[in-house]
């Protein structure tokens, strides 16, 4: 064949539909995998910044191990409860008593935890409490003083795993606590309100500094107590009940 007999025969070619030469379209993208309903936030400090109250051991496993197994197990379990899914956190705990068991535990992990490394700051940088927080205190618990002895003795007498919480019920602060990882904002909870202040009162907040000594914990907590974090929740409560 002549070079301009090959050079029409190609030219043929091409224009053919399914020609040898013609381009074969691009594959389909593979869809994303969906977005989990719940993520882990990085602190807000660094590991070592709790020291010498919280070490950075401590820290590092409680936040990026205990925590992170909360989102983890709670993910699993909303996938698993299509009713949950797209409700939010607080949703969710609201009517807990309903649902099954892991929905509770991981989601109470969850939300507490959350608050916890909140209501944590660096020594030094956590502030004070607010006028209206500390008279409010005041009101209700007689001093200052008075109301971190009832805040220790909540952590310290809860036995096993559990949590110390401040809570405002709407006309008043209360001290409570909670076992395991529950919490105030649960539709069973004995003591319901809005979270003000919250220590964890489980072993791995504290042992690897610590050990079996949680009342130097709880006693030493109060310099790494973000006040800042807890006016701004007391006055959102306050003005939702307004």
């Amino acid at each position: 064949m002549s070079s301009p007999a090959r050079l029409a025969a190609a030219a043929l070619a091409l224009a053919l539909p399914g020609a040898a030469f013609a381009q074969t379209p691009p594959a389909a993208s593979a869809p994303a995998a969906p977005a989990e309903a719940f993520a882990l936030a990085p602190l807000p400090y660094a590991y070592e910044a709790l020291e010498p109250v919280i070490d950075a051991q401590t820290m590092r496993i409680h936040h990026g191990k205990h925590h992170q197994g909360y989102v983890n197990n709670l993910n699993a379990a909303v996938k698993a409860t299509p009713a949950l899914q797209g409700k939010s956190l607080e949703a969710i705990l609201a009517e807990v008593q309903n649902l099954p068991p892991a929905v509770r535990n991981n989601g109470g992990g969850h939300y507490n935890h959350t608050l916890f490394w909140k209501l944590m700051a660096p020594p030094g940088t956590g502030g004070q409490p607010s006028a209206a927080l500390e008279a409010q205190i005041r009101k209700d618990f007689g001093s200052m003083d008075a109301f971190k002895e009832a805040f220790q003795a909540a952590g310290a007498q809860r036995f096993g795993s559990g949590w110390a919480w401040l809570v405002w019920t709407g006309d008043r602060l209360a001290v409570t606590s909670t076992p395991n990882q529950d919490n105030p904002l649960m539709g069973d909870a004995p003591v319901k309100g809005a979270p003000v202040i919250a220590n964890d009162v489980w072993e791995h907040a504290y042992y690897l500094k610590h050990q079996n000594n949680r009342g130097a914990y709880l006693s030493g907590w109060w310099a790494v107590l973000n006040w800042n974090e807890a006016n701004r929740l007391f006055d959102a409560a306050t003005r939702k009940g307004k």
